[in-house]
């Protein structure tokens, strides 16, 4: 595996880890959102992540001959929205209270939020120690040649 192809690996973490965050943030800002355009409460989002797929011929190759091939990083699947239950409070004076006086809440769990931006946090740092530990590795190995 060369230098390139490990960063490569690394940014792609990055990016998808900073969509998990803008995610996680926009769940957060919208906790008590109780009136979308389509009239219903805000649905919690989550990014769904896989695997990139092989796209070189060599790694092609490698598949049909049944050789294992090293992953190419992480890719986001899409993004799906929560068809958890919405939470119901009773608040007879809210404009969006149904008949019996109860309010349909998001179904956005602060706590949950923030151990997951806690969660993906970590895994951006991760991932940036991981870039930085491959130059460190290369501007050695240039060394090397002096």
């Amino acid at each position: 595996m060369s230098f390139f192809n490990s960063i490569n690996i690394s940014a792609s973490g990055l990016t998808a880890e900073r969509l998990r965050m803008d995610l996680i943030s926009e769940n957060i800002a919208n906790a008590n959102t109780t009136r979308t355009p389509s009239g219903t409460p805000y649905r919690r989002k989550v990014a769904v992540f896989r695997a990139q797929e092989a796209s070189t011929f060599e790694q092609m190759l490698n598949n049909a001959k049944g050789l294992q091939t090293l992953g190419q990083g992480v890719e986001v699947a899409g993004i799906t929205e929560d068809m958890s239950p919405f939470k119901k409070e009773y608040n007879p004076d809210h404009p969006d209270a149904d008949s019996e006086g109860y309010v349909s809440l998001p179904n956005v769990e602060i706590v949950n939020e923030m151990i997951n931006l806690i969660s993906a946090s970590r895994a951006y740092e991760a991932n940036i120690t991981s870039v930085n530990t491959t130059k460190a590795m290369a501007m050695k190995a240039l060394e090397i040649g002096k």
